[in-house]
């Protein structure tokens, strides 16, 4: 298996990650032996440090550092929010045009990976703004309460990085992601896959925005969508809200 590299210098290298990929080797799946890292590693022929991390299911734009010092440097632009990230999600229902979700997130623990982590941890902050693109509504009955079944294309764009924020904010707002099978609905996931072959959760990276550490010049890293999304928007007639 390949990775698909959207930018590479002697810096930095930034992949378009696939749904289902995990970024590196976790306690999570220790059966699971394909890594973001170590299959960008082996294309660019070098070790590479994760600065960021994307959920397994969500896609998009990854980037890692090809070196301790800049992988350092980079972090903090994280931490210090300096990064501007923006994806691309398909939820369930109708959503405002634009709006702002502050809503603070209780600490999300694994049961293996944070086995000895604090439980006591106070919410911490998150922020989420929203853009709805496009909305649909389809003449199947997903849920008994209604005949029709709507749902939107938004643009999420998170202040902060909580775990999951994206998430469970949209399952906050009633909003669920589709494909979402830890915090979305399962009734309308089913839909999408036998409807319309969708077997992955629908929300993607699809732009990351900083300054490059190095050079200091601005740098935006673009990631396409996949086959799923793709034949979505055919389905829905959304590519004109993509472009």
């Amino acid at each position: 298996m390949s990775v698909d590299i959207i930018y590479e210098d002697d810096s930095l290298v930034a992949i378009n990650k696939d749904a289902g990929l995990l970024v590196h080797r976790s306690w999570l799946d220790k059966g699971e032996t394909r890594f973001a890292m170590q299959l960008t590693r082996d294309a660019v022929g070098c070790h590479v440090f994760p600065v960021h991390r994307l959920d397994r299911p969500t896609s998009g734009v990854l980037l890692f550092a090809k070196s301790a010092g800049v992988a350092r440097t980079l972090t903090e632009a994280f931490g210090d929010r300096r990064v501007d990230k923006q994806y691309l999600a398909v939820v369930r229902g109708y959503m405002p045009e634009q709006g702002t979700l502050d809503y603070a997130l209780s600490h999300q623990l694994d049961d293996i990976a944070d086995k000895f982590a604090d439980t006591d941890k106070p919410p911490q902050p998150a922020v989420t703004h929203w853009q709805a693109l496009a909305q649909i509504e389809l003449p199947f009955a997903v849920s008994k309460k209604h005949d029709t079944s709507r749902y939107s294309l938004v643009q999420l764009t998170p202040e902060t990085g909580r775990k999951h924020q994206l998430r469970r904010h949209m399952a906050h707002l009633f909003h669920p992601i589709v494909g979402d099978t830890t915090h979305g609905d399962g009734r309308h996931n089913r839909f999408f896959r036998q409807q319309y072959g969708c077997e992955r959760m629908m929300l993607h990276a699809n732009r990351l925005v900083l300054t490059h550490p190095v050079s200091g010049a601005p740098l935006q890293l673009d990631a396409g969508l996949d086959e799923h999304w793709q034949r979505l928007a055919d389905e829905f007639d959304w590519q004109a809200a993509l472009d």
